[in-house]
């Protein structure tokens, strides 16, 4: 019977050493990986292959390389999980490998958890925060561009103030990745000005709750603003 496994590529090895030493506790937030020559030599592979699972890692967002002797050169283990749950599913949503249905109702359970938690946790700069991206978006002046960029913020504002990493990583990336679908579909409603006003009153709905710790008015406000939002934006639909 043959063997269909495909053999591993060499820079998939020493990612693969990296791996296993960051599950196992080995590695943590600011380990240091072995010299180049010295990784290869572990490993057994060629030190082109290093340098390839180390960019590898880096778009990944698992280590940060330096150049540089002592502590602040070499290549680290960083904690970046964001970043790169950012660019993997701004890739993949931009295939359609992730229909926008599916993105919008793991959205909504993930924005319903970081306000719920953010009703809770949120700190007075961090109300200030989402007062301030408020009032930027309160500006008639401000492109559709802009107006979304301010947007993005005041939900990631929301998902850092939930104080669970996990939970904010994941709403973050996920809010980020919708950010050039959710512009293209403003740019294709038929009125930006009205579409605009609802989000405005809806956001300051939004951000009252938390502030007053209305959990649940707070949940259901985020609900209803990203299900509202979604429905209008008839170009999102696949």
């Amino acid at each position: 019977m043959s063997d269909d496994v495909t053999p591993k590529k060499a820079w998939e090895l020493v990612v693969d050493w990296v791996e296993q030493r960051i599950l196992s506790g080995e590695y943590t937030v600011g380990s240091h990986l072995p010299a180049e020559r010295e990784l290869a030599q572990r490993v057994g592979v060629s030190r082109a292959a290093v340098r390839e699972a180390v960019r590898t890692l880096q778009a990944s967002g698992v280590v940060r390389s330096s150049v540089g002797a002592g502590a602040a050169g070499g290549t680290t283990i960083t904690g970046a999980p964001h970043q790169a749950l950012t660019r993997l599913l701004r890739l993949h949503v931009a295939l359609a490998n992730f229909p926008t249905p599916d993105v919008t109702v793991v959205r909504v359970a993930l924005e319903r958890l970081s306000t719920g938690l953010a009703s809770r946790r949120a700190t007075a700069d961090d109300l200030a925060r989402m007062r301030d991206l408020l009032e930027a978006m309160d500006d008639d002046t401000l492109t559709m561009a802009e107006f979304n960029n301010h947007d993005t913020g005041l939900h990631v504002a929301i998902a850092e103030a939930a104080g669970n990493r996990l939970a904010s990583d994941l709403t973050i990336a996920i809010r980020e990745s919708m950010r050039l679908p959710i512009l293209s579909g403003l740019a294709a409603l038929e009125r930006w000005e009205d579409a605009r006003a609802v989000l405005r009153t809806q956001h300051h709905a939004i951000v009252d709750a938390i502030a007053a710790q209305d959990a649940p008015q707070a949940v259901a406000c985020v609900e209803e603003h990203i299900r509202s939002a979604y429905a209008r934006m008839t170009s999102l639909h696949p």
